[in-house]
């Protein structure tokens, strides 16, 4: 072969590599995750986001890419790690850990699809028109987990019929005053004395179990939301620490511990939001999806922590039970 004709065919050979290369690699759809808490809190979450999505013909790494942006408990940081979601132009971006993540990816982007999953009334707080009908980019799952104070009070109540009840909150929650009123209005209703306590750090949840125990307080309801959640272990060895009885709103504290729980799974939330997630994948718009509301609550007893704190459970909640642990 001529030198000439070497240079001509390795030349149109090399040109076309690139094209070639693109048909063997294209570029795969790719799904931003902007979540409140951390990862090892949300692991069994995560996992149900990714075999619904599995269930809808998607596979990470295979046909499809995640983007993972994790908080970590700092609210303050979610904006930009949703703007930086934006500049990588994700197909999708799941907001998960409260409404927070899901309000800063709404505030950077009007055109990418938005799926979250959280346990405050979306059309409340600003994410949606409606539930039936969510218009713009947005819709996902709302569960009963903000919503559930009266029952908690009562429950805690049955267990602790003297003294004085007290509540926790996050005070860097957007939805905390309207948790604090359903509170006190709780309360009311039910003839109780509730003292509302604040925590949005590690060490103010140290002190303030250390002011409840001086206190004497009768028990404690801990309120709903991702930092929260992260800090659960925290929380079932502070009360057991102090013999605080205390109710939570997700059963794996219970699990890990706890006293008892009330709420919603929170992980049924996560496996449906991969299910919208994946239909938008394939070409659904978000604004044509109804807000799902995933109603079944949970009731979770640990018989073996109460026996250690002193509690018998009355039949009336042991009857009601959807889980005892022994």
């Amino acid at each position: 072969m001529r030198r000439r004709d070497f240079i001509t065919l390795f030349g149109g050979a090399a040109a076309t590599l690139p094209f070639v290369a693109r048909a063997q690699q294209p570029t795969l759809p790719t799904i931003g995750w902007l979540h409140g808490a951390n990862p090892d809190a949300y692991a069994p979450m995560a996992t149900a986001f990714r075999k619904s999505l599995n269930q809808s013909g998607y596979f990470e790494t295979q046909n499809v890419r995640m983007e993972y942006r994790w908080a970590e408990g700092r609210l303050e940081r979610l904006p930009e790690l949703a703007a930086d979601l934006v500049r990588r132009q994700v197909s999708v971006i799941f907001a998960g850990g409260g409404s927070e993540p899901a309000l800063a990816a709404k505030a950077v982007t009007s055109e990418i699809p938005i799926v979250f999953a959280n346990g405050v009334d979306p059309v409340e707080v600003g994410l949606v028109a409606s539930l039936n009908r969510p218009g713009a980019n947005i819709t996902g799952i709302t569960f009963l987990i903000n919503t559930l104070g009266h029952k908690e009070l009562e429950m805690l109540h049955e267990l602790q019929p003297k003294g004085a009840i007290a509540v926790l909150l996050n005070p860097d929650l957007a939805t905390v005053t309207s948790q604090s009123n359903d509170i006190r209005e709780a309360a009311r209703a039910l003839g109780l004395h509730v003292e509302v306590f604040h925590a949005s750090t590690e060490h103010e949840i140290d002190t303030v179990f250390a002011s409840l125990a001086k206190a004497r307080i009768a028990g404690l309801v801990i309120g709903a939301n991702a930092f929260f959640f992260s800090r659960r272990n925290q929380f079932v060895e502070l009360a057991a620490r102090y013999s605080i009885p205390t109710v939570y709103p997700w059963r794996e504290a219970v699990v890990g511990g706890g006293l008892v729980s009330y709420g919603a799974s929170v992980t049924e939330a996560y496996r449906l939001a991969g299910a919208y997630t994946g239909r938008i994948l394939k070409g659904e718009k978000a604004a044509t999806l109804p807000v799902q509301q995933s109603s079944n609550t949970e009731l979770v007893i640990n018989l073996k922590t109460a026996k250690t704190l002193g509690i018998t459970f009355p039949q009336s909640l042991l009857g009601r039970a959807d889980e005892v642990i022994e």
